[in-house]
């Protein structure tokens, strides 16, 4: 699997934080990961230093969440990327199969690398971190 350093988990489900924290050590995947229950918390973090030291290699993000949602957050993320050290690559995770949300993060072709459905498992991960 490629090497990811960095990386930024959006999502207000504090039960799949853990579980994803298994998941990653079950399959041998060392990487700092920060946590986040909203889109506001994560955008105010990476404004406060885009010059590199807290971006993130890869952000997985939700759809449905409390205060600024997955797409929210892809606007908010848009309007800054320009002046970013880095651009992370994103992939949207969500329990939402519905078409409307699919075709929707492909509006985001630039910005968002794929889109998951929840709950995701080894073979997700190895597409994820293989990107």
């Amino acid at each position: 699997m490629k090497k990811i350093s960095n990386l930024f988990v959006i999502d207000d489900d504090k039960i799949y934080h853990f579980l994803l924290k298994n998941l990653f050590k079950q399959n041998g995947i060392d990487v700092a990961s920060t946590f986040f229950i909203n889109g506001h918390d994560a955008i105010e973090h990476i404004k406060t230093n885009p010059s590199g030291e807290v971006l993130p290699d890869l952000i997985l993000l939700d759809v449905n969440m409390p205060i600024m949602n997955g797409w929210q957050f892809l606007e908010e993320f848009n309007k800054i990327s320009g002046s970013l050290a880095k651009k992370p690559t994103i992939y949207m995770i969500s329990s939402s199969n519905n078409e409307v949300d699919i075709n929707k993060s492909k509006e985001f072709d630039g910005a968002v690398k794929g889109y998951f459905l929840k709950p995701i498992c080894k073979e997700d991960l190895e597409k994820i971190f293989l990107y």
